[in-house]
């Protein structure tokens, strides 16, 4: 099945929807489409460079967060109540239209 997830940009003006399957992981996705999503850790949840901000309706259909992700997200710069790790994020059928929102503090330091 194709999962469609929206990305809007940090200035919120721009949006690109793109097409993923079940089962991957939304880390991988943002990178593929060339969102500035550094995941420093590989996804290993040692940081908070694939922090991003899920829209309220979208956030409640989410699995729960662990502790060591709000952890996490406790050092992640800008983070908001629906803020989560795209590392921990596993796209399924219900997550079909996702979005998500680019936090203006992403830096991916990595494409430079």
């Amino acid at each position: 099945m194709t999962i469609k997830v929206h990305f809007i940009s940090p200035d919120g003006e721009t949006t690109q929807t793109v097409e993923a399957g079940a089962g991957d992981c939304l880390l991988d996705v943002a990178q593929a489409a060339g969102q500035p999503l550094e995941g420093t850790c590989e996804g290993q949840m040692a940081c908070s460079t694939c922090h991003v901000i899920v829209e309220k309706d979208w956030f409640e259909k989410l699995k729960k967060a662990s502790e060591d992700e709000e952890d996490m997200l406790d050092l992640a710069s800008g983070a908001r109540r629906t803020s989560r790790l795209a590392c921990q994020i596993d796209l399924t059928e219900k997550l079909d239209g996702l979005t998500v929102h680019i936090p203006a503090e992403s830096r991916n330091m990595q494409g430079i």
